[in-house]
């Protein structure tokens, strides 16, 4: 049975991205999910000239159980747009990084639709095919629910469906394991993070603010959020000082 609480000595930042684009108009709401290319280029060479080794959520697991230590950063990013592929991956693969994309698995192909009420503009998902391509050019997917639904508004029932058949959907389409979950909207409860270890994820992670500290519950692994107007100090100060740590909820 995999640990429930984090064993790292040290602080582990796993970062948050959403859309690597540039930004919508101004008066756009949440426009600053959207990380430009040359602002996410420019941030992946930063973590390189600090000595930090970006990874997968997989590959970040030896460090959040203390079995290995180094200066080392998960990167995340949500909901499975098309610009990840086409923008985040190929300056991933020139630094060596790995990185863990959450997707919505019955989405795939379309946009993010869940987004509409809110006023944010329609964006391309990748498809079966392209998320395989993201695959095998070296990163990982995740499991973000089917439908990206807010999990405290469903029954139980179906809320374990979105959580669990999520997973397989993807290991059928890949063909490979999908052991990393993460909550829409951040939005969870207890019965939530026992879904998530009964459907047999390693990780889930939140919207929670802070750096992984030792005793976090791998279902609830807190994050760093990256916007689109993070300098390269905010970003130093995110990973390297306590700044996110105590905005922790």
């Amino acid at each position: 049975m995999p640990p429930l609480k984090t064993r790292n000595t040290y602080p582990i930042p796993i970062l948050t991205y959403h859309q690597i684009a540039e930004a919508p108009p101004k008066g756009t709401p949440h426009r600053s999910l959207c990380v430009s290319p040359a602002t996410f280029r420019k941030q992946m060479a930063f973590l390189a000239l600090m000595g930090y080794q970006g990874l997968s959520m997989t590959a970040l697991q030896p460090y959040l159980r203390g079995e290995r230590t180094g200066k080392v950063v998960g990167i995340t990013l949500d909901d499975g747009y098309l610009n990840n592929l086409v923008h985040a991956a190929p300056v991933l693969r020139h630094y060596g990084y790995s990185s863990t994309c959450y997707v919505v698995s019955q989405l795939l192909g379309k946009t993010n639709v869940w987004d509409q009420e809110s006023g944010i503009p329609e964006s391309a998902l990748m498809d079966a095919a392209q998320l395989r391509e993201w695959v095998a050019g070296g990163q990982e997917v995740g499991a973000h629910t089917r439908h990206h639904v807010h999990l405290r508004q469903l029954v139980a029932n179906k809320a374990r469906e979105e959580i669990a058949l999520c997973k397989s959907d993807l290991e059928d389409l890949l063909g490979a394991a999908v052991d990393h979950f993460c909550y829409p909207y951040g939005e969870y409860e207890a019965g939530h993070a026992a879904m998530v270890v009964e459907a047999g994820y390693l990780t889930a992670t939140t919207t929670q603010r802070s750096r992984c500290v030792e005793a976090d519950s791998f279902t609830e692994l807190p994050r760093v959020p990256v916007a689109r107007r993070t300098t390269r100090f905010a970003l130093w100060l995110k990973l390297a000082t306590e700044y996110e740590d105590r905005r922790r909820r």
